[in-house]
């Protein structure tokens, strides 16, 4: 080999990437991992537990006979299941629609005209935020009957006037808080330009700014459709005969024993719910948010 040749293979040496050894993970991290998994197995066991005895043919829950279609068959042969399943998903629509309405409005508001008053505000949302439901329950009953009877406003003695009512308040604060954390992100400069325009304000709000909030306003309504659909203590108050939602159903089914059909209609539940998170997902990822984005706007932070 000649002296040329041995300096071109030094040089190749030197400049070759150096070797890269396969790193373990060290066992305290191995073991966190299997533990998560553990801890997340944990959590969703029981709702694989119902999901299985959704497809129970037999007459308790609990005892499982044969598999079969029976509980999801019931949703449509019992008129008070039924009954019970429109009855909350009407009052789940009419208080999403609410609650995104006036969540929308001040979320804007929050946005994009901050002052004093916005810690007012910011304040009454955080409290109505972690008021516990069973305050909420106890403080809302007699103020309905108030309304109802005492003062003579009918519309309040109507179950599901009252049970919209008491479903849109949660999410009306979340509503709030996810319009504006969707504005906060963005730039104010489209809308000067519409008002530099001689814009009315009205057209203002309509072309630009509704349209850079939609994606949280969406988001908003699906989540507040989720929540109404579950809110068991205020509802279990608040309801009257004839108007019982679907928890407060379940509720009175513990008395005597839970059939599989519970289990059926709750996995019914929680497909719409997943396809409702689902939906948020993609309107968010379309508008071009990030994954961390979306967990910030769904989160309202």
């Amino acid at each position: 080999m000649t002296t040329v040749e041995k300096a071109q293979d030094l040089d190749a040496a030197a400049t070759a990437p150096p070797p890269q050894h396969k790193h373990r993970k060290p066992l305290s991290q191995r073991l966190m991992s299997v533990w998560a998994i553990l801890v997340y197995l944990f959590l969703f066991a029981p709702i694989i537990v119902i999901l299985i005895y959704s497809f129970n043919n037999g007459r308790l829950l609990v005892a499982f006979q044969e598999f079969g279609f029976d509980g999801y068959l019931a949703l449509f042969q019992k008129p008070v299941l039924s009954d019970a399943v429109m009855v909350s998903l009407r009052v789940s629509f009419f208080a999403a629609i609410l609650a995104t309405l006036l969540g929308t409005l001040g979320g804007i508001a929050l946005a994009r005209k901050p002052g004093k008053w916005t810690y007012w505000f910011v304040g009454i949302l955080l409290l109505v935020s972690v008021t516990p439901e069973i305050v909420d329950a106890i403080s809302l009953l007699p103020w309905f009957v108030f309304l109802g009877q005492d003062l003579g406003l009918s519309i309040f003695n109507d179950g599901i006037v009252r049970l919209v009512i008491g479903s849109s308040l949660f999410s009306l604060a979340v509503v709030t808080y996810i319009v504006r954390a969707r504005l906060v992100g963005l730039p104010a400069n489209l809308e000067e330009a519409s008002a530099d325009l001689y814009a009315p304000p009205a057209r203002t709000f309509v072309k630009v700014t509704l349209p850079l909030a939609m994606p949280a306003v969406l988001a908003g309504l699906l989540l507040s459709f989720t929540f109404s659909l579950d809110n068991t203590i205020v509802a279990a108050f608040v309801q009257v005969s004839g108007a019982t939602p679907w928890p407060v159903y379940v509720l009175s089914a513990l008395r005597s024993g839970l059939r599989p059909e519970i289990a059926a209609v709750s996995t019914v539940m929680l497909v719409l719910t997943l396809l409702s998170l689902a939906v948020i997902a993609i309107v968010l990822r379309r508008a071009g948010d990030s994954a961390t984005e979306i967990a910030r706007t769904m989160a309202g932070g």
